[in-house]
């Protein structure tokens, strides 16, 4: 088994479910975890081989740009867009953090994390 990761991808956007919070937007963190069972040899040092961390960053990247209500929707669209990429692996985790959500008291962030193990 291989895990690929990508951590802490920074992006600015609008999701929230309250108008104020799609006006003015928030600066959220994005990690990704790919799980894989490797479908050619590693040792060929071939990108191909792998899940490649550049278009998983990409995928997100994409996936941020549309405007939703709650980072759960977020969240599926970058599993869908992963699995749709790469059919062969076995599971993929994501997590986006909303840093500093706009509540009465200090927040560091609010998270969801989502994963999902295709049979």
């Amino acid at each position: 088994m291989v895990e690929i990761n990508l951590n802490d991808a920074e992006f600015f956007a609008f999701h929230g479910f309250y108008p104020e919070e799609q006006l003015l937007g928030s600066r959220f963190l994005v990690d990704i975890s790919v799980g894989f069972r490797p479908t050619g040899n590693l040792l060929a040092d071939e990108i191909g081989n792998t899940v490649n961390y550049e278009q998983l960053y990409n995928i997100a990247c994409d996936e941020m740009k549309h405007t939703r209500k709650l980072i759960e929707t977020v969240g599926q669209s970058i599993i869908d867009a992963i699995k749709s990429k790469y059919p062969f692996v076995d599971h993929v985790r994501v997590c986006i953090k909303k840093m500093d959500p706009p509540l009465k008291g200090k927040v560091g962030h609010s998270s969801v994390i989502i994963t999902n193990f295709i049979d």
